[in-house]
């Protein structure tokens, strides 16, 4: 028999074949998956691509056992420097990623040193690899863009002949993934044979996402895992159902229940869909169960990187029973331990709930497990969809962002701070992007003309011209002070200033947002981190607290926590809506329902795909117009304030309007003139820009969105270190600055684009105009109810609950409830 090395592929040495990796593979009693053995064949044939596989299936290895085998070939007993770059979404999942790549490398006999970059990293760190970089680099999008600035890394890159983008599907639809996209054009030009991969578990457009990785006009393969791995997903079905369920719950109805789930496995994630959840969830886990007062934790973004780095270590090791955590824990760390998962709260999308299932049996060949615990009943359609779009492949897709000039004007800077370049050479790069590919000519001299002389508005000032051109006419950066701030800024996320938390003898525990603390007082209470904490007093940024005693306290809320209903999970809750119609009960969860469905039926009807239900119901406040499109609640802000304007233009009203992910209401004090027809009418998809601009707030909702594009964009500085400014200093300036423009430089395409942002981010407008073009086809069902039906009633509630009122709210919804109850029989 031949050994290891003589195995033959067409006359060559198969690298598969190699004996380190097969002693090491033996050794822990793996082999090679068919995919993976076809990532590591094509990275050595030269090609680069993307691997689509569920979570858990083994995509970093199938990435990274490739370069490691190209450099068994070649000389193993040296360090090579700056060999692969490995990009991934979040810091904490660098930790984990640097050990198991360094385990594999030292494991097949390399002398290569894995070693990460991120903000966490240390001064002294950094400073070191900037002068010699290791072998593989692990790092973010933010820290890879802000190395690209240091000329003396310039020349090291050059030698890299891999770049990994590890949940590729977390960037793509965002400007985390444009500002990528620009450096990885970057990466292209200094190292031309540069081979790109990217790994992603839940994607639903695998093209755009291959494109937007490789390039514009590049090939690569797609290379598909294991796409059937076992997900089972089963719902926490409540003893009692509501047949008038109602949102603003957390759903600690269901404390008992999840508590039992917990019981049976040796470890279970907890997620939530907001910080505040997860903290409501965790102190009620703690209450209902102190006995594991010393088993269970917490885990959220806001917290100490500290305190989650402790978490996850005690998970990893198997010594917590549960953590309760929101996105934080969504992506990639390898929690094996994890035996299941709890889902609070509807899922809002079949990916997400797929992403969240993956953190369970989080190895090849075991199932993943998700256990859905609903706030409300019709939570419960949500994750019977989910499950039909899981196990039919029906994915939601990312879309790419195209054209961000914002993040245009950073990369610029960053790219002549690194090496001063002529405005063509600077063009044909980034046009090899597919996020800048249909740029035209204009709006990239723009930004040009921009950096260069700041606009009409801002040429005065000495701090907004920011390139100058040399003699040879090439651009670089202008002054020593402005490299300084503009490396300090690097990167697009952007969020309110927060405020952290800090005891007042000891360490830091996390940060609450600015306008939180903004409301306490000291000697007030508030639930953090698990705790009870007590405000003794807020001093540069930063709040000072000591524990607090157990009695009423508030829990801070964190903006962004209401993610709207996805495209395709609505299309499926509509799909079962029609099934239950048709007398189908092959659901758990349309079991559940019944009740609450009849007395839809009877007393109105359901939506469908086809069919758009309208409600038409007079009560003591006024005409009530429901409306139930199923379009997310981002779509039903902008159709609501839409129709309303519509209507007003032929029938002058004041209307109130309510929206959730299913509907929305109108509510007027006279009777309003609709009809099928009319209605049919009223969504027309022309004229649909100048009719949303006409009937929102859209010059003040562009205003805030400025504020963001301009941070980006590098016009507002938000501090050094130890000086950050406050969320209403950072809003004096971005406001200020956009007054300026508006008024000196009207054309300045920095405030087309945050036009153009609020229509599509804040609005969904692409989204709005398929709702408004699909109606055309639709049946428009107009049913007069003689009371608040299973569907309109939480919208009502929602309503009630944000009016200011002598009497509580609880009380009104209670008595409404009641009263349609007894109606219902």
């Amino acid at each position: 028999m031949p050994d290891h090395h003589q195995v033959m592929t067409g006359g060559v040495p198969d690298p598969l074949a190699d004996p380190a990796l097969s002693a090491w593979l033996d050794a822990r009693g793996w082999s090679l998956l068919p995919f993976q053995r076809e990532c590591i064949r094509a990275y050595l044939a030269g090609a680069s691509g993307l691997v689509h596989s569920a979570t858990g299936t083994g995509k970093t290895l199938a990435a990274w056992l490739g370069p490691l085998l190209e450099a068994r070939q070649e000389a193993p007993a040296t360090a090579p420097r700056a060999r692969v770059l490995w990009i991934t979404p979040l810091r904490a999942l660098a930790n984990d990623l640097v050990t198991n790549l360094n385990a594999t490398a030292a494991a097949l006999g390399l002398a290569w040193t894995v070693e990460q970059r991120t903000g966490d990293t240390g001064a002294g760190v950094r400073a070191r690899q900037r002068r010699q970089l290791p072998s593989a680099l692990v790092t973010t999008p933010e820290s890879l863009s802000l190395l690209l600035s240091y000329p003396d890394t310039l020349r090291q890159l050059t030698n890299v002949r891999a770049v990994v983008v590890d949940e590729w599907h977390e960037l793509l639809g965002n400007k985390r993934g444009v500002l990528l996209e620009l450096s990885l054009a970057r990466l292209r030009a200094l190292a031309p044979h540069l081979r790109l991969w990217g790994l992603s578990a839940t994607l639903g457009n695998l093209d755009d996402a291959l494109e937007a990785l490789l390039g514009a006009n590049r090939s690569g393969r797609v290379i598909a895992g294991d796409l059937d791995r076992t997900v089972d997903i089963t719902t926490l079905i409540p003893r009692d159902i509501e047949r008038f369920p109602w949102g603003g719950h957390i759903g600690l109805k269901q404390l008992d229940a999840v508590a039992g789930v917990i019981d049976g496995a040796a470890s279970t994630l907890v997620f939530c869909n907001t910080r505040f959840q997860a903290e409501a969830w965790y102190d009620a886990l703690l209450r209902h169960r102190i006995d594991w007062v010393d088993r269970i934790a917490l885990h959220h973004g806001s917290l100490d990187r500290g305190m989650r780095n402790r978490v996850e270590d005690l998970l990893r090791e198997g010594r917590l029973k549960c953590v309760v955590a929101t996105s934080s824990l969504d992506l990639g760390v390898d929690f094996s331990p994890v035996e299941q998962v709890v889902q609070v709260g509807g899922p809002k999308g079949i990916a997400r709930l797929l992403q969240r299932a993956g953190r369970s049996g989080h190895a090849p060949g075991r199932v993943s497990r998700i256990h859905c615990a609903p706030s409300h009943a019709l939570e419960m359609l949500e994750y019977a969809a989910a499950r039909r779009g899981v196990h039919g492949g029906r994915i939601e897709p990312r879309a790419a962002l195209r054209g961000c000039l914002d993040v245009l004007c950073q990369h610029v800077v960053t790219r002549v701070l690194g090496e001063p370049a002529t405005p063509e050479e600077l063009e044909a790069e980034i046009r090899d992007t597919r996020a800048y590919c249909d740029l035209g000519h204009a709006p990239f001299t723009w930004a040009i003309d921009f950096l260069t002389r700041g606009g009409p508005a801002l040429q005065a000032y000495p701090e907004y011209r920011r390139l100058e051109r040399t003699a040879d006419g090439r651009l670089q950066v202008a002054a020593v002070q402005i490299a300084r701030r503009h490396r300090m800024a690097i990167g697009t996320i952007t969020s309110d200033a927060s405020v952290a938390v800090q005891w007042l003898h000891g360490g830091r525990i996390g940060h609450v947002e600015e306008s939180f603390v903004s409301r306490l007082a000291p000697g007030d209470r508030f639930m953090f981190a698990g705790r009870v904490l007590e405000l003794v007093k807020v001093r540069d940024m930063t709040a000072y607290v000591r524990r607090g005693r157990s009695t009423r306290r508030a829990i801070p809320r964190w903006a962004g926590g209401r993610l709207p209903l996805s495209s395709e999970l609505a299309a499926g809750v509509l799909e079962l809506l029609e099934a239950f119609a048709a007398g189908a009960r092959d659901e758990p969860e349309l079991v559940a329902l019944a009740p609450l469905l009849e007395v839809q039926q009877r007393w109105s009807a359901l939506p469908a795909r086809e069919v758009l239900l309208v409600e038409r119901i007079e009560s003591r406040e006024g005409h009530h117009l429901f409306l139930y499109p199923f379009a997310g609640r981002l779509v039903h802000e902008g159709l609501a304030a839409l129709l309303a304007w519509r209507i007003g233009q032929s029938q002058p009203a004041t209307f109130t309007t309510t929206v959730n992910d299913y509907g929305f209401e109108l509510l007027t004090a006279t009777p309003l003139d609709v009809s099928a027809a009319s209605l049919r009418n009223l969504f027309t998809p022309e004229n649909l820009t100048e009719d949303v601009l006409a009937c929102i707030n859209a010059s003040e909702m562009a205003r805030r969105k400025f504020r963001e594009i301009a941070r980006i964009a590098g016009l507002v500085f938000q501090g050094f270190p130890g000086s950050g400014k406050s969320t209403r200093q950072i809003q004096a300036s971005s406001g200020l600055i956009h007054d300026v423009i508006a008024r000196h430089d009207g054309d300045n395409r920095l405030l087309a684009q945050a036009r153009s942002e609020v229509l599509e981010q804040e609005l969904e407008q692409s989204r709005l105009r398929a709702v408004m073009e699909h109606s055309g086809s639709q049946r428009f069902e107009l049913t007069t109810p003689a009371r608040l039906t299973p569907l309109a009633f939480p919208l009502w509630a929602d309503r009630i609950s944000s009016r200011l009122s002598t009497e509580r709210w609880q009380d009104r919804v209670a008595r409404m409830l009641g009263t349609l109850e007894r109606a219902a029989g």
